[in-house]
């Protein structure tokens, strides 16, 4: 009997050992996976909510602003973009324009862009008559206002570094949450609810199911939003162009080009391009500048798709630049126009992108809901719906289980060597995204400092 005894002791004590080994790991991931809600919370609602409104954004400003960007289609022949320019300067006289976009199909209005100073104004004109049906600023329009606060463009470039730090926190959270979500031989709160809405326990499991259901919509987003963001984005862009597998350098080798961005000249040129120089004119001796009407011509007859943006040429060496970005990702191109001799100076399609920026154009493209139709569309609000779900239930369990005058976080397992591996897994994570990765050891420093005061309260 002793030997018996002696001999399961060990077992024994291995098994609760690796047990109370798992409990430590889960409340040291269950802290970050809190301090990353808390963090993203209030943002991730701001981000859900406007996405959701710009996956619409055709059929908001189609019928919300119908008065404006809709017009009855004619049997008469539509005017030239001169005399369309001509008129929105008529309605803005001190104005001077900038760009001019083609109606996408034939109940669309024309765009022409003007310039009064810092201001960009939109003015929408019937094609077929020349009347302008409407002008207002481009950064008041809805849409605009709706993607600048899901950027936080509108308040200002270190806002929109917070964006990229709650992207970052955004993919701890997913990679955390669904280490908690691990079944680990129960059944209750893993794809069913416990309980009732009365009862912590429910809401602890609508938040378990939906982050199952949803978590992987919600890291897309994430990983697609960032090509975006004031640091990261750009940084890839910069490698990726370096390293050949973005930008096409090799359509602008040998040819004369400016110090001025695409997107100076363009309002959406494209991630991808949006760094690329614009290219310029060779003036000639006594030779006139095509006209908007010609240039315009010229595009159809190379073959780009109805509904681009066309930037006038700015000073002797301008050229025109052209840009359209369909939900046919494989359709997006950009073709400039030597504005003396209308010839293409640069012309690059899709199929030109090194895999880097057309892997990112497709996940920019999938993000926006302008893929596969209605189906993208409603997957993609799908997820932003069930983020503001995973915020709300989030913000629920903590509410129910807070205690008294305190934020109730999560306390760390004794085991402090299992407290730091996790933080440096998590580290490690936020490296993958430095601002995300100077938050989290802001956190560390935070979290050191207040344990050392709330231990010199206790003495």
């Amino acid at each position: 009997m002793s030997i018996v005894l002696h001999g399961d002791a060990p077992a024994y004590g291995a098994a609760a050992t690796r047990r109370l080994s798992r409990d430590a790991v889960y409340r040291a991931v269950w802290r970050w996976h809190f301090y990353a809600g808390l963090l993203c919370l209030p943002f991730l609602i701001s981000l859900s909510a406007t996405g959701a409104l710009y996956l619409f954004k055709e059929e908001i400003n189609g019928s919300l602003f119908a008065y404006r960007t809709r017009v009855a289609p004619s049997e008469t022949a539509p005017m030239g973009p001169d005399r369309l320019i001509f008129n929105a300067l008529q309605a803005v006289p001190d104005a001077a324009p900038v760009t001019y976009t083609d109606p996408p199909s034939p109940d669309a209005a024309a765009r022409v862009t003007l310039a009064s100073g810092e201001r960009r104004i939109h003015v929408y004109l019937n094609p077929y008559t020349g009347d302008v049906l409407d002008r207002v600023d481009r950064d008041r329009e809805l849409m605009a206002v709706v993607r600048g606060l899901h950027s936080l463009a509108l308040v200002g470039p270190l806002a929109n570094a917070v964006i990229e730090i709650v992207a970052g926190f955004a993919i701890i959270l997913v990679v955390t949450g669904a280490y908690l979500w691990w079944p680990r031989g129960r059944m209750g709160g893993v794809v069913t609810l416990r309980a009732g809405p009365r009862r912590r326990v429910w809401w602890r499991d609508l938040h378990a199911v939906t982050g199952f259901v949803a978590g992987g919509g919600l890291l897309f987003l994430a990983l697609t939003g960032l090509p975006w963001s004031i640091w990261w984005g750009q940084e890839l862009r910069a490698w990726s162009n370096a390293a050949g597998l973005g930008q096409p350098a090799a359509l602008w080798a040998n040819r004369p080009v400016s110090t001025v961005p695409l997107r100076d000249r363009l309002e959406d040129a494209g991630w991808t391009l949006q760094d690329a120089p614009v290219p310029r004119s060779a003036p000639a001796a006594a030779a006139a500048s095509v006209g908007i009407d010609d240039a315009v011509a010229i595009l159809r007859g190379l073959g780009m798709p109805r509904g681009f943006e066309l930037a006038l040429p700015v000073g002797a060496d301008g050229v025109y630049a052209a840009a359209i970005y369909p939900r046919d990702v494989t359709r997006q191109r950009v073709l400039t126009l030597d504005q003396y001799s209308g010839r293409p100076v640069v012309d690059v399609r899709f199929g030109d992108l090194g895999p880097v920026g057309r892997a990112i154009q497709y996940g920019i493209g999938i993000h926006k809901g302008e893929h596969w139709g209605r189906a993208n569309q409603f997957a993609m609000l799908g997820f932003c719906l069930a983020t503001i779900l995973l915020a709300v239930t989030a913000g629920t369990m903590w509410w129910k289980r807070r205690p008294a005058g305190g934020l109730g976080v999560p306390p760390w397992p004794r085991d402090r060597r299992v407290a730091a591996t996790v933080t440096v897994i998590i580290l490690g994570l936020g490296a993958l995204f430095p601002l995300t990765g100077l938050a989290i050891a802001a956190l560390i420093g935070f979290d050191l400092a207040a344990g050392r005061l709330r231990r010199r309260w206790a003495h």
